[in-house]
């Protein structure tokens, strides 16, 4: 193989080369020594040389350019067996995951009171939440319950992410109490008083698939308690304070793939300081005491 600066280096060489044996040198004078504009002719000697230095300076060029494109596959061909390879040992963890857990559920019960806005916000969550659940080291497994065929969210899902009828998860239209023991429920809301304090792996844990800016005030609370469920909350004010802002705002509701980005962390560090970082944006008005400094 030739490298960049030999193929270039001999290229010019021979291209002096070509010139020299196109150089012509002045004929003798006399009457025959000059055509009417006083040119000498060029010699078949010299039309042949400079055919036979055309052929080979396009025949080198021609290398060059197989060359570059066969180095341009072997690296494209290169990133693409690694992208396969990093894909095949996504799907693997999420397999792993699908049979020993841990599992969590996004809850469309509630979809019907959202607005088109919203419902296509939850949407974009869905897909965030499933994107980096895929790139975990230690993933759960994805449950969409109440999914059903043709409602507003079943059709935003589709729309608004590709591929996503290939996503690892399970979708279903039933309920997860049609598919889950009511002792290995935990329905995770900002509202219950019960603080989630581990992730078991033997657990199922309920997201409620609203937005941040539904006003349905306590939704998921009284549907899990209604349902005679477990609830808890993630632990933003035992590791978390309340920043000063202008607005006084303070929020510990978070958007589903926040709330995912959360236990994630956490599921992989053991460490809620951590996990809160990872999930909690400053925009809620909590922040970690070491930041506050």
């Amino acid at each position: 193989m030739e490298g960049g600066g030999g193929g270039e280096a001999g290229e010019a060489a021979a291209l002096r080369e070509a010139m020299r044996l196109l150089r012509i040198e002045p004929a003798a004078a006399g009457p025959s020594a000059a055509g009417a504009g006083g040119a000498a002719p060029c010699s078949r000697n010299v039309l042949r040389k400079r055919r036979r230095w055309e052929r080979v300076l396009a025949a080198r060029r021609r290398r060059r350019r197989q060359e570059r494109e066969r180095s341009r596959a072997r690296r494209d061909g290169g990133r693409g067996a690694a992208r396969r390879h990093s894909k095949a040992l996504a799907e693997q963890r999420l397999l792993e995951a699908r049979a020993s857990g841990p599992r969590l559920c996004v809850d469309l019960g509630m979809a019907d009171r959202m607005s088109l806005k919203e419902t296509s916000r939850l949407a974009s969550q869905i897909r965030r939440l499933y994107g980096a659940n895929r790139q975990a080291e230690k993933p759960f497994w994805l449950y969409l319950t109440e999914f059903v065929v043709g409602s507003l969210i079943y059709e935003e899902c589709f729309r608004m992410n590709d591929g996503f009828s290939n996503y690892l998860m399970d979708t279903t239209q039933e309920s997860y109490l049609d598919l889950f023991p009511l002792d290995a429920i935990v329905y995770l809301t900002p509202d219950s008083e019960n603080v989630l304090e581990d992730i078991d792996p033997k657990k199922v844990y309920i997201l409620g698939g609203l937005v941040d800016e539904s006003i349905h005030k306590k939704l998921t609370l009284r549907r899990a308690q209604e349902q005679s469920l477990q609830t808890a909350r993630l632990p933003i004010r035992e590791y978390m304070i309340k920043a000063v802002n202008t607005k006084n705002y303070h929020s510990e509701t978070l958007a589903i793939n926040q709330v995912f980005d959360v236990l994630s962390t956490y599921y992989k560090t053991r460490s809620w300081p951590d996990a809160l970082k990872a999930g909690v944006s400053s925009g809620k008005g909590y922040v970690l005491p070491d930041a506050e400094k």
